[in-house]
């Protein structure tokens, strides 16, 4: 049957690691370490330009460990960033770092596999399925496998969309550092008298990206 079969491509995939997953902690922990937030001097816009970029590079990093937790199910490649205390923002990153993490691993120590709620459902529903096509269902079952179906459809559905929301957020996200960032660089530029042609495109041009 193509129904049980696809079920159980399911239950072998989800209980398969992926190894891109697995090695992101090496490479996530190795960006960490490359960090730094080089000091300038006879520059106030260039002070403020490094601090941007440098608040870009940790926040980056730290959604990437983020997703990689969530969707590898694995608790260490949550990063915990030491950011200097001096930093404007560093009190409000700790305590986004803090509340996430404790959420993230509060998960993990329950026994969920992922930190994804949809996919959990999405799972819960081929687990409650699964046996159902394997042994059969007698007629006062009927019921209860129809609105199992249909669980299944809804939640997978959730999951597309939530999904496509996330690719969406994070492409916005990246697109507000890639022209934040050139937007101040070109405001040091007119500061300092840097020509066009060392920094590229203009700002709108960056925008259409």
């Amino acid at each position: 049957m193509q129904a049980c079969s696809s079920l159980d491509s399911w239950r072998q995939h989800i209980g398969t690691k992926n190894p891109r997953l697995e090695t992101c902690h090496p490479i996530l922990h190795s960006l960490v370490e490359s960090l730094n937030l080089p000091k300038v001097k006879n520059s106030a816009k260039g002070k403020v330009l490094v601090r941007a970029m440098y608040g870009a590079k940790v926040a980056i990093v730290y959604i990437c460990s983020v997703f990689a937790a969530a969707l590898s199910g694995s608790a260490p490649n949550l990063l915990d960033f030491s950011v200097l205390s001096t930093l404007p923002w560093a009190s409000v990153f700790f305590d986004v770092q803090t509340t996430v993490n404790s959420e993230v691993r509060k998960m993990f120590s329950c026994g969920k596999f992922t930190g994804l709620r949809e996919l959990d459902a999405v799972d819960a529903c081929v687990k409650t399925l699964y046996p159902l096509l394997q042994d059969g269902f007698g007629s006062n079952e009927g019921e209860w496998f129809q609105n199992s179906v249909w669980d299944l459809r809804r939640t997978a559905e959730e999951l597309s969309q939530g999904l496509d929301n996330l690719l969406k957020a994070v492409a916005g996200y990246f697109k507000i550092v890639s022209t934040g960032g050139y937007a101040l660089l070109c405001n040091l530029r007119t500061s300092v008298g840097v020509p066009n042609s060392m920094l590229g495109r203009k700002v709108e041009e960056q925008a259409l990206r």
